[in-house]
């Protein structure tokens, strides 16, 4: 059995989890349980359906196709079942993604589709679609000197409070072979996250295992060709407003159609409005996707900081 902490939970798996904040599984309790078991097809009496997931009271199953199912139950276990001969630590990211992002939603808490970073004792946040560059930009800060909290993935806590704290979700970075070469990562580099995906877990140059109070929440998109005329870098910082604020926290939700599917919404509207009342902000970060260009970003967030610090 393997112990693992993630997103501030004690966890027990009989899956070896890559990448995760190992802890001892006898130390207390774990609040949530993985493990190995017969998973059905569908759920009988679903109340709600999807093209590969069901729901139904308490219960929710997920499908990947030819890859696995899970069912997650009350917020506290995940039952898994490979498909296909799919080798379990083929399957394994996607029972700590796609499986755990899920269970976070019904435990009824704020699961950000983002990574972080520590910066002077909080978290910086940055969020965006797959493909946005969302784990280059933090592995890049962590050698820059930001110890890497969170990948892919934020649990967000303490709403209820008005306040907002960050849980850490791992070690290792999840970065496509282009990114370890560009910034000079092999040595870091380990394992495939799935079999010959050329995306590998990389051991960042430093990593925070505590949580933190959220710091800002940046909504990461690419500087486009109209962005560098006039002679301008394409770097661009802007504060957001609460409504655009809002609207940009729950676009980026850890699986955002279940926000709306669990009538989640204001636990999005209230990390919004914490965010903005009692951190340094929402922010856009436009900026060209290129990795020569990452110094500049850096030199942006790190000047936008010392403003922000004041």
């Amino acid at each position: 059995m393997f112990g693992y902490t993630i997103s501030g939970l004690r966890v027990a798996s009989d899956l070896a989890l890559p990448g995760l904040i190992e802890a001892a599984v006898a130390a207390q309790p774990p609040e949530v349980t993985i493990a190995r078991g017969e998973v059905p097809e569908g759920l009988p009496g679903a109340g709600q359906d999807g093209l590969n997931w069901h729901m139904a009271d308490g219960r929710f199953l997920l499908r990947i196709p030819g890859i696995i199912r899970m069912e997650l139950t009350g917020g506290t276990a995940i039952t898994y079942q490979t498909e296909s001969g799919t080798p379990p630590q083929d399957a394994a990211i996607f029972v700590s993604g796609s499986g755990f992002g899920l269970l976070m939603h019904q435990r009824g808490r704020c699961v950000l589709h983002a990574s972080a970073v520590a910066v002077a004792g909080k978290a910086m946040l940055f969020c965006g679609a797959s493909g946005a560059g969302k784990s280059t930009l933090a592995a890049a800060l962590a050698q820059a000197g930001h110890p890497l909290l969170a990948d892919d993935q934020c649990g967000l806590s303490g709403l209820e409070a008005g306040t907002v704290t960050v849980h850490p979700d791992g070690r290792a970075m999840k970065l496509w072979r282009q990114a370890i070469d560009r910034l000079a990562l092999e040595a870091r580099s380990g394992a495939p996250v799935r079999g010959a995906l050329e995306k590998f877990y990389v051991q960042p140059q430093e990593s925070s295992g505590e949580a933190l109070p959220l710091g800002a929440i940046y909504v990461l998109q690419e500087a486009r060709a109209p962005d560098l005329l006039g002679g301008g870098n394409g770097i661009a910082i802007q504060r957001l407003n609460l409504a655009d604020a809002a609207q940009q926290v729950r676009a980026h939700a850890y699986r955002p159609a279940m926000v709306k599917r669990l009538d989640q919404g204001g636990l999005y509207l209230q990390a919004a409005a914490a965010a903005c009342a009692r951190t340094s902000g929402v922010y856009l970060l436009r900026r060209p996707l290129a990795f020569d260009r990452m110094d500049e970003v850096i030199a942006a967030l790190t000047g936008h900081w010392q403003e922000a610090a004041g």
